[in-house]
This record gives structure tokens, C-alpha cells and sequence, in this order.
């Protein structure tokens, strides 16, 4: 058992170390983020169709959650453009560490989500969250642009993750998020229509793009999504928690080593960043232990 937990904790540093390298695929890739989310949208709706297709799942959803799928798809679709989106017009560690945030945005979210009061540790971890932001504005001027983006792009996948936590609850994953992807997809397209830029200049693309794209919708969104729901029924919510709150460390490690010197910020943005994403630990922390105290039996 204990070699079987320690297999799966490796494996899910391997899947972290994967959503890392998304932001270095969104910097290779030479297409704009909008056209690039549709392809990857497309590919890894279709990489898991195959998957559902033979695993034999029923992909029946009741007509309650229709609309909660297609405000999930929404979502995620404008998260995914507004991520690559801010990596395009700054930096890979700038695009992170502004995700970084997206936990923060979740604990803020939470209490009117779920109608429970606001605990007092909250708002402090809001005031630092509040602080790093600022040394990071201050001392990186030149990518505000991308920050605002990148602040935006995290907000919308705190509210994607409250959409699935009710979702979740009653529907495979898989099934989930075929149906958020697929309509996502959808969603694109309609805009890129409506833009004028839905021809076929979005399946020409060079080769080394395509063999980005596909590494993006088939390792890193297909496989690691579907892996990493697999290690939840090992692992405790806290242990992932704590390692996917790696994932900036690992992608801003990654574009040190592969884009070097464009990718090195002054030493306030880092400090900066850590604050943040020592609070976002420190958040998880302290709410692993107060849903432990709730299932202790009292004496």
C-alpha cells in the first residue's frame, strides 16, 4: 500500500510538472491563443471520445446540469485564450505567477458559492495576495498588460473549478469534460465566425506547430486530466493540493532552462511570487486542518 501511494505521488509530480509545460508549448506555438485554443479544444474533445468510446461510458446527462456544462465550456474556453494570450503578450514566469492566484480567487469565491461565513485568516491571506501583486506591478512595468490578462485568465478558472465541483459530484470526468470541451469548442467557433477567421488557415499550420498542439491536447489536457483524477482516489486532497501549487515552480524553472535570459525578472518579482504562493499553501493548509477537526468525532 505504501509503495503504491509513493508510485502515484511520483505520478502526480510527473502530471504537475506537465500543466508546467503547457505555458512553454503556448510560447513555442506560433499562432494566436484564440485559434490555438480551438485546435487544442478540438483534438482533446476528440482524444477523449476515443477514450469514452472504449472505456463504454454512457455519455446520458440529465437536462439540470445541460446548463452548467455549457457555462463550464464557456468558461474554460475563455480561461484557456486568456492564458495563452497573457504568455504571448509577456513572459511564461509572468503568465504563472499571476495564476498562481486562481486558489486565492477560489477561497474568495467559496463562501458565497457555498453560503458560509468568511473566516478571518482569509482576509489576511487577501491583504498578502494583495502585497506580492503589488511588488510584482511595481517592479515589472512593461508586462502590466499581460498581467491584468493573466489576473483575468485565473479568476475564470477559480470559477470553472466551483462549476465542476458540482458536476463532479454526480457525472464521470471523462464525461464532463468531453461535453465542457466540446462546447467550448462550439463557443470558439462562433466567434471565430464571427470575426471572419474561421477558413482554412486555422488546419495549415506549420509542422512543429501541429506537433505542439497535439503534445498539448493529448499529454498535457487528455492524459493529465483523466491521470490525475485516477491519483485522487489514492492520494489525499491535501497531498494534491500542495504538489499542483508546484506547477508555477516547475514552469517558470522550465522557461528559465529553454528560453533563458527573456525569461529572468528582477529579484522583487520573485519575492512577489513566493508571497503568493506561500499563501495559497498556507490557505490549503489550514483548511485541510479544519475539515479534519469536522470529521473527529467528539468525546
Amino acid at each position: 500500500m505504501q509503495n503504491d501511494r509513493i508510485v502515484n505521488l511520483l505520478h502526480l509530480h510527473f502530471i504537475v510538472f506537465i500543466w508546467g509545460f503547457t505555458a512553454i508549448l503556448g510560447k513555442l506555438i506560433s499562432i494566436d491563443s484564440l485559434p490555438l485554443v480551438w485546435v487544442r479544444m478540438g483534438l482533446a474533445t476528440l482524444f477523449i471520445a476515443i477514450y469514452i468510446l472504449f472505456a463504454k461510458f454512457s455519455l446520458k446527462v440529465p437536462k439540470k446540469d445541460i446548463w452548467w456544462l455549457v457555462c463550464g465550456g464557456i468558461v474554460v474556453a475563455l480561461h484557456w485564450v486568456t492564458f495563452f494570450l497573457a504568455i504571448k503578450v509577456s513572459t511564461v514566469s509572468v503568465a504563472l505567477a499571476m495564476m498562481s492566484t486562481g486558489a486565492f480567487f477560489t477561497a474568495l469565491m467559496e463562501p458565497f458559492w457555498y453560503k458560509r461565513k468568511i473566516i478571518g485568516y482569509e482576509i489576511l491571506f487577501g491583504l498578502m495576495v494583495i502585497a506580492g501583486l503589488y511588488l510584482i506591478f511595481k517592479v515589472e512595468t512593461e508586462y502590466v498588460f499581460g498581467m491584468i490578462i493573466a489576473l483575468i485568465s485565473a479568476f475564470l478558472a477559480a470559477v470553472f473549478s466551483l462549476i465542476n465541483g458540482k458536476l463532479v459530484q454526480n457525472h464521470r470526468p471523462a464525461i464532463i469534460s468531453f461535453y465542457e470541451l466540446g462546447i467550448g469548442m462550439l463557443f470558439l467557433s462562433v466567434i471565430l465566425i464571427a470575426k471572419g477567421d474561421f477558413n482554412m488557415s486555422l488546419m495549415t499550420l506549420p509542422q512543429m506547430d501541429w506537433v505542439y498542439l497535439i503534445v498539448l491536447a493529448l499529454i498535457c489536457t487528455a492524459y493529465a486530466f483523466i491521470a490525475s483524477v485516477k491519483i485522487m482516489r489514492v492520494l489525499t486532497p491535501y497531498t494534491v493540493m500542495l504538489t499542483t501549487n508546484l506547477e508555477p515552480v516547475y514552469g517558470i524553472l522550465l522557461a528559465w532552462f529553454i528560453f533563458g535570459s527573456e525569461e529572468k525578472m528582477k529579484p522583487m518579482f520573485y519575492v512577489g511570487a513566493l508571497i503568493i504562493l506561500s499563501t495559497v499553501i498556507a490557505n490549503g493548509i489550514l483548511k485541510q486542518r479544519a475539515n479534519i477537526k469536522k470529521r473527529v468525532p467528539k468525546i
